[in-house]
């Protein structure tokens, strides 16, 4: 419990899926941890990268009332607009490339009606046999 984390990679679910099993496990040794305290531990517990989002709840919401069911909803809800945003990113860099790579064939097909290829066409061999 101490030493609790969220991993790398890992999504909010699974860490509190593992977080319950953790609390479950200490409640049948009898030591159990205020609704409270289960908040403050998985605020502490979030990646850099949540902070904002931490600091966020920390001043909006009172901790000692918050349910640990409301947080961790309100986490859910934020990992879900962080994915929806980076896959609006790459949709966006896809949408780029797209454009990048027809300005290219784009420029090689009026190229091409300028410059006529030495390699004589099938219909052309044909002609000539």
């Amino acid at each position: 419990y101490e030493m609790f984390s969220m991993k790398e990679n890992e999504n909010i679910s699974s860490m509190f899926v593992r977080f319950t099993n953790i609390i479950n496990s200490l409640q049948s040794l009898n030591k159990c941890y205020t609704n409270s305290e289960m908040v403050r531990k998985i605020l502490r517990c979030l990646p850099k990268s949540w902070m904002p989002k931490v600091t966020a709840i920390e001043e909006a919401k009172d901790l000692n009332t918050l349910p640990l069911e409301e947080l961790l909803g309100s986490l859910m809800t934020h990992e879900m607009t962080i994915k929806n945003h980076e896959d609006e990113d790459s949709d966006d860099e896809m949408a780029l490339i797209t454009r990048r790579f027809k300005k290219i064939l784009a420029k090689k097909k009026f190229g091409s009606k300028h410059f006529k290829k030495s390699i004589p066409s099938k219909s052309e061999t044909k002609k000539e046999e």
